[in-house]
């Protein structure tokens, strides 16, 4: 038998693709234009503070100052933000409810704004299976900020050690490992499905 008895699954890019490339594609007819806006007006490090609970009127607000020749295309990712999480992660739904199936406990840890969580479930009902997802934007921090993971250790009263982390980034499995949790860096659902298998979360078919 398996020493892990639950699994906390990352949400965007494991379970639900998510990139701003999938709603900007349809806005932009040059790819090297998108790619500089993207670079330079709608970074990153501006998106980070909607996963850390700023609104995005309130963050759109700021860039759009700097910017004011971008406003439409600033407004566009929060008035379309769904656009960006088109579809599933190929594979990782299976996985999900064959974990619940099998019994075992499985929650959500994901950097995400505040309030869409809901909104991905309705279109991702397999999210509906998470008993606990713990959101940035609700708490206000961000993976790889060690106080997130032990918000949601003690939301659900889960062992670190007897406990399979899944994430895409590297930064964020290096803090759940200093935590004690297993961890597995996410890349595909057949290298999920061999870690799941290895530990015996889920049988061979």
């Amino acid at each position: 038998m398996s020493r892990i008895d639950t699994v906390v699954f990352d949400i965007g890019n494991v379970l639900v693709r998510w990139d701003p490339r999938h709603l900007y594609r349809s806005v932009f007819a040059d790819e090297a234009e998108m790619e500089h806006f993207l670079a330079h007006v709608c970074t990153m490090d501006w998106h980070l503070e909607h996963d850390r609970g700023l609104s995005f009127a309130e963050n759109a607000a700021r860039l759009k100052a700097v910017h004011p020749d971008r406003a439409d295309l600033i407004d566009m990712w929060g008035a379309r933000y769904v656009e960006m999480a088109p579809a599933r992660v190929p594979g990782t739904a299976a996985l999900l409810q064959g974990l619940k199936a099998a019994g075992h406990a499985v929650h959500g840890l994901t950097n995400m704004p505040t309030d869409f969580f809901p909104v991905l479930a309705g279109l991702y009902p397999e999210l509906e299976l998470l008993e606990e997802t713990v959101v940035s934007g609700d708490e206000g921090i961000l993976k790889p900020d060690p106080k997130i993971y032990e918000i949601l250790i003690a939301r659900t009263g889960l062992a670190p050690a007897r406990t399979l982390f899944i994430d895409d980034s590297a930064a964020n499995v290096a803090a759940a490992a200093g935590l004690g949790f297993a961890v597995h860096r996410f890349a595909d659902a057949d290298g999920l499905q061999g870690e799941l298998r290895r530990l015996g979360l889920l049988s061979a078919e």
